[in-house]
């Protein structure tokens, strides 16, 4: 268990080394003994400040919702990290790469909610019941960690690697689709490089939803309505560098892309 103090250094050499474009190591080699409780407390620290500082909230995401990713961190649950309006990207507008360190793409199926959630308790009826539409979506990861070597407190106190989000044109009612069953592919400067499909998010993203719900209400945060939420990936994560144009197609869903510069 780390102090109060060394919560707040590792906030902000985590802030630090996003503004810069610059990795540190990997904070359990700077700030031996930390744990997730930590982890958690330095994300939230780090999102304060932001907040603090003319940030606002569009949303959250959910990590390590596969069991795969999960097996390979020793888990067996998710993470989360939060999603804030300084972090949504555009179809129309190039992503800058010099702003990342090492910059990758997943494959979301997305989550626009009509209604606040409850916290404890919150199933995935709930969820069907706030969500105004399903969306297709692209998240853009990074780590500050050098070299992606992250452990679970790494990535939980880096706010779970997030660093960019967009949505694409298309809006589904949930009860539109089957949500355990879209498939998705990704293509990437014209090639297929990933199918996936939405069952492999904890076998419906819907649930993953819900846990996030529970999850975050225990550090006293609710999803709420307007909120973007992010279930986890149908697929594994790709690198992209500059020159790279990437495209998620969805059945039912339509398509989203990116391009980098």
């Amino acid at each position: 268990m780390l102090s109060d103090s060394e919560r707040d250094r590792a906030a902000e050499l985590l802030r630090t080394a996003e503004l810069d474009a610059r990795a540190i190591p990997p904070l359990r080699e700077s700030f031996p003994g930390i744990d997730v409780v930590d982890a958690y407390e330095i994300q939230l620290r780090g999102i304060r400040r932001r907040l603090a500082n003319g940030a606002t909230v569009y949303g959250h995401k959910v990590g390590l919702s596969s069991k795969a990713m999960q097996e390979m961190m020793g888990v067996d649950e998710p993470d989360y990290g939060h999603l804030l309006h300084d972090m949504v990207l555009s179809e129309e507008t190039p992503v800058d790469t010099s702003r990342y360190l090492l910059p990758r793409v997943e494959v979301e199926v997305g989550f626009l909610l009509g209604a606040d959630l409850p916290g404890e308790g919150c199933t995935v009826e709930d969820v069907l019941r706030a969500t105004e539409a399903v969306v297709p979506s692209i998240e853009l990861i990074d780590s500050r960690i050098a070299d992606w070597r992250i452990g679970l407190a790494d990535t939980i106190a880096d706010n779970a690697s997030s660093a960019g989000v967009v949505l694409g044109r298309e809006r589904r009612k949930p009860d539109e689709l089957d949500l355990t069953t879209i498939d998705a592919v990704l293509w990437k400067n014209g090639e297929q490089v990933a199918t996936g499909r939405s069952d492999a998010v904890l076998g419906n993203p819907a649930i993953a939803v819900a846990w996030l719900a529970q999850k975050v209400a225990s550090f006293g945060v609710r999803l709420e309505a307007g909120h973007v939420v992010l279930p986890g990936s149908c697929t594994r994560a790709y690198d992209v560098v500059a020159g790279d144009t990437v495209t998620a197609d969805f059945t039912g869903l339509g398509s989203v892309s990116l391009r980098f510069v």
